[in-house]
């Protein structure tokens, strides 16, 4: 336990050296406690998360620490790999995820700080302006839960349909109380959204897959979320 404590105290101030360096702050650096030689696991999904925890693994080598980035290619998978005690740490949600899984899996895991926010975006290969979706349009979302819902919060806030009350991040296609396009929902793994495009009108993609698949951001992005505190990526232990 106490080596854990010092494993997280440790990469915190990675990610916080790392920061200090972005803001010029860089010169002066914080001693460290010995790691104990031990190599730090931490899980990221593939992308622009796994290339933050990249540079925090650069930072930490600075300081003496071995850092393993593993990468996973769903958003399950780590939170489970951190429970059971195979990785140290994760990178790669947000809170309304987050809760969400401790609730589904009786866990405990806790965030220890922020890295990025990962916003997410109305995506197309087909349509230019949300003013020319059509009618009976196919839209695919995330199947995971919280981010299927955050889709669909998207959606209603680009005028494309109107929610149930109080739903949030939860909300589910069965919550669409009105559809004046009359979309038609189709949930698939968050990493296969950038793969669907052809077969769909649009489809609701985190930038993490976005940038990772090389979609065009100015041509095909039609609709971004805003900066949300919530939806900061954490670094959970």
């Amino acid at each position: 336990m106490k080596l854990r404590k010092t494993i997280v105290s440790l990469v915190a101030l990675a990610f916080l050296a790392l920061g200090a360096a972005g803001c010029g702050g860089g010169d002066k650096k914080a001693a460290a406690p010995d790691g104990g030689g031990k190599v730090i696991k931490i899980g990221a999904t593939a992308g622009a998360h796994a290339e933050v925890v990249h540079a925090v693994a650069a930072e930490a080598k600075k300081q003496g620490l071995d850092v393993q980035v593993v990468e996973f290619t769903d958003y399950i998978t780590p939170d489970k790999a951190l429970a059971e005690g195979n990785l140290d740490l994760n990178a790669y949600q947000h809170v309304p995820f987050l809760n969400n899984f401790n609730k589904q899996n009786n866990t405990k895991l806790v965030p220890i700080g922020n890295t990025i926010l990962i916003r997410q975006g109305i995506i197309s290969n087909k349509v230019h302006d949300l003013k020319d979706v059509p009618d009976g349009a196919t839209v695919a979302i995330p199947n995971d839960p919280t981010n299927g819902g955050r889709g669909l919060l998207l959606l209603q806030q680009a005028g494309l349909l109107k929610l149930k009350d109080g739903t949030g991040y939860k909300a589910t296609p069965k919550d669409v109380v009105e559809n004046p396009k009359h979309l038609k929902f189709k949930e698939l793994e968050a990493a296969q959204l950038p793969r669907s495009l052809d077969d769909v009108d649009l489809a609701t993609i985190t930038m993490n897959y976005v940038l990772s698949s090389g979609i065009d951001v100015k041509k095909q992005g039609l609709f971004w979320e805003k900066k949300d505190e919530p939806l900061a990526v954490m670094v959970l232990a």
